[in-house]
């Protein structure tokens, strides 16, 4: 997929590697899904570092000790689509994949587009069922869209970008 700029699942997803050797289930892989959010709060868990704030993400130390261990898992991905001849201005994508499902909204509250894809039927993702969507659908595409929102706020405060403090 051409430099990366989409969010289909052959884009966002990547591989993650982490060595435990004093865990069970070190050296065995795990397919379940997790985000780079989440390799922080593990090395903390891993070096048993005591802390008191809360922390974005939740440790993988669980899925280390055991791969098969029944996981609950979502990820959010985002990307800046530049500007192209069918849009004038760059739009951000924002997209949360569940072990099912994949919403992603291009624009605020999906203003330029927004995609739905199901794992199970259609792996590939070549169809879009946002586009043509029944009342079961609409249902399950507004409870992913409050998942969305609500995992993709910041859970800390966030620094307003300052170029003078580069």
């Amino acid at each position: 997929i051409w430099q990366k700029r989409t969010l289909f699942e052959k884009s966002a997803k990547a591989p993650l590697i982490i060595r435990a050797p004093e865990l069970s289930g070190n050296g065995r892989p795990c397919h379940r899904i997790v985000e780079f959010v989440d390799i922080f709060p593990t090395l903390v868990d891993l070096v048993k570092l005591k802390h008191d704030q809360k922390l974005s993400g939740r440790t993988l130390v669980p899925l280390l000790k055991n791969p098969s261990l029944e996981w609950k898992g979502n990820a959010v991905t985002q990307i800046l689509r530049p500007a192209d001849d069918r849009l004038d201005q760059p739009v951000m994508g924002i997209s949360i994949r569940t072990h099912r499902w994949r919403y992603t909204e291009w624009g605020e509250g999906g203003r330029f587009g927004n995609e739905l894809y199901d794992y199970q039927s259609d792996p590939a993702e070549f169809t879009n069922l946002a586009v043509q969507p029944d009342k079961k659908m609409n249902t399950l595409i507004r409870g992913l869209q409050q998942m969305l929102h609500q995992k993709a706020s910041p859970t800390t405060p966030v620094t307003p970008f300052n170029p003078k403090r580069l």
